[in-house]
């Protein structure tokens, strides 16, 4: 324990939590995966013995220590046994490919690299880690063996203790210190660290728990990648709470429903396109007892949020970024919604909301940060600040300067304040399109375009217009059995918003591109469009 101005306190850390489920949840089951089963007496054995591992290996305090993992067990111990180590967790994204994974390790520094033996082609051909560390995880399928060199996980094992080490207590010295390392998409330049300490993972965890209704009996299913920012703290706050993590290698519709069907599911995570491929299983029937799902990483549309709650759902609606430990806000509910009809209410849902109870608030701004008027109307860029945004991005000031300019956190996202204190998301700054001096919400365009019954999918871009600067174009994927001509789809949207908002053209696509957490890669699509031009032209 420390103290300053004489007031004893004990620094914040979600180690805690784990020492506490330990002991108050001992036999319960933490983790369930197949046939493993893993109480919370073992999590904790186990924690303990890779973070003495670790140490062994030669990790000290503010290391950093770099997992390539799908959603198993193995990569829910480190986000518990690399903090205990006294490092930082790297969580990478599984699906990077050989030289952005290369960036990452060496922007980070990492010392270690605990990688899946099915990923072992992702890992470039000289990494700058000290050693590699083998997974094998028999439901992937490959062979154990540690082709890419370094030793296996049994092997790391071996070098720790069972037993305490009382030079690994469940605490830290200081609650700044870093907790995680979060790289971002890097869908504008090369990716950036963005740091967690072990206070705001504290404190969002807990945010986690009160406004996803978490309790000792959820058995949360892990439908969102752990490596995308720490799941959402969600690795720590299922943790908290004494609930059951079910662990999930793939997002695959047919295991979900077995798993909805089977499990007792009672909680899930993911963004609207994650929503879509459940609504949308052929076998998708009601469910048989409520399940909680938290959806963010892009505004879900009306429909998606209509099609969830039909099949017995109950939805929160967050919203945040990497750099705020994932969301920051929630779209709360309100007494009275439940009488509104379904349209009304899905719109309302779609709504990022207001800042959960552990933030300091958040403001839509306009370029001298003064607030804009509660109008729902008047547009501004989103900013936030306190606890749970980020320490800064690792290595980068300039950038860290620059994304807190004026004292707050600057998202690049842009939206409304409505008179009722929620904020709605327009765009991404780099997304509105400005056509012929008017601006257009692609997010108001989609959500047109997906109302009507044949479309499973939809991305709006900006392409480019002789005339106009620019011009909405929808790229759209139809559902199975459906069809619609560009035409008829044209017509619908006419009917729901203003005629300048209608795309000049839709085209019909097999599928979006897409990031591991299930956001549609939008850039890719403009890339496509403005191929050959220097600037997007405005008018």
């Amino acid at each position: 324990m420390g103290a300053t101005n004489d007031t004893w306190y004990t620094p914040l850390t979600p180690l805690s939590f784990l020492e506490r489920s330990a002991e108050v949840f001992a036999d319960k089951v933490a983790i369930a995966y197949g046939d493993r089963r893993i109480t919370y007496r073992d999590f904790a054995a186990e924690v303990r013995r890779v973070a003495s591992a670790l140490r062994a290996s030669g990790v000290e305090r503010g290391d950093r220590v770099a997992y390539l993992l799908p959603n198993i067990p193995e990569m829910l111990v480190a986000h518990f046994a690399v903090p205990l180590a006294g490092g930082a967790l790297v969580a990478i994204n599984t699906r990077l490919a050989p030289a952005e994974i290369d960036y990452i390790l060496r922007h980070s520094g990492a010392k270690l690299l605990i990688v899946d033996s099915a990923l072992h082609n992702s890992v470039p051909a000289d990494p700058s880690v000290r050693e590699i560390v083998t997974v094998t995880d028999p439901a992937s399928g490959v062979a154990a063996d540690v082709a890419v060199g370094g030793i296996s996980y049994a092997d790391l094992l071996a070098r720790g203790s069972a037993e305490p080490d009382e030079a690994l207590p469940w605490a830290v010295d200081d609650e700044r210190d870093t907790i995680s390392i979060n790289y971002t998409s890097g869908t504008t330049g090369r990716p950036k660290g963005v740091m967690y300490h072990h206070r705001g993972a504290y404190l969002n965890s807990l945010a986690e728990i009160v406004h996803s209704r978490h309790t000792s009996e959820s058995r949360y299913l892990w439908t969102l990648p752990m490596f995308h920012c720490n799941g959402w703290c969600t690795t720590w706050a299922i943790t908290a709470i004494g609930g059951t993590h079910v662990c999930l290698r793939a997002v695959d519709a047919a295991e979900i429903w077995r798993l909805l069907d089977t499990a007792g599911i009672t909680h899930l995570n993911g963004a609207p396109t994650v929503l879509n491929t459940i609504a949308n299983y052929p076998q998708a029937h009601p469910l048989a007892q409520e399940v909680v799902v938290t959806t963010a990483g892009a505004p879900p549309s009306p429909t998606v949020i209509s099609r969830m709650t039909a099949l017995g759902a109950k939805l929160v609606h967050v919203y945040g970024l990497t750099e705020t430990y994932g969301p920051y806000t929630v779209c709360e509910w309100q007494d009275g919604w439940a009488k509104l009809d379904v349209e009304s209410r899905s719109r309302l849902l779609a709504r990022q909301g207001v800042g959960m109870v552990v933030t300091d608030g958040i403001r839509v701004v306009d370029d001298d940060m003064n607030d804009v008027p509660r109008d729902g109307t008047t547009m501004g860029e989103v900013v936030m600040r306190g606890n749970n945004v980020m320490s800064g991005y690792f290595a980068d000031p300039e950038a860290t300067e620059k994304a807190f300019r004026g004292g707050w956190f600057h998202s690049g996202d842009l939206g409304v304040w409505h008179p009722d204190g929620y904020i709605e998301l327009r765009d991404r700054a780099k997304d509105i399109i400005v056509s012929g001096g008017e601006n257009i919400s692609t997010i108001e365009v989609e959500a047109a375009i997906d109302s009507h019954p044949a479309v499973l999918e939809v991305a709006v871009v900006g392409v480019p217009h002789d005339k106009w600067g620019e011009r909405p174009k929808a790229y759209v994927v139809t559902r199975s059995g459906e069809s619609v001509t560009e035409q008829e789809l044209l017509d619908h949207v006419r009917s729901q918003i203003a005629r300048y908002k209608v795309p000049e053209a839709v085209d019909f696509v097999a599928e979006l591109p897409k990031t591991s957490t299930g956001k549609i890669q939008k850039f890719q699509l403009r890339e496509r469009e403005w191929a050959g031009r220097d600037t997007r032209v405005q008018g």
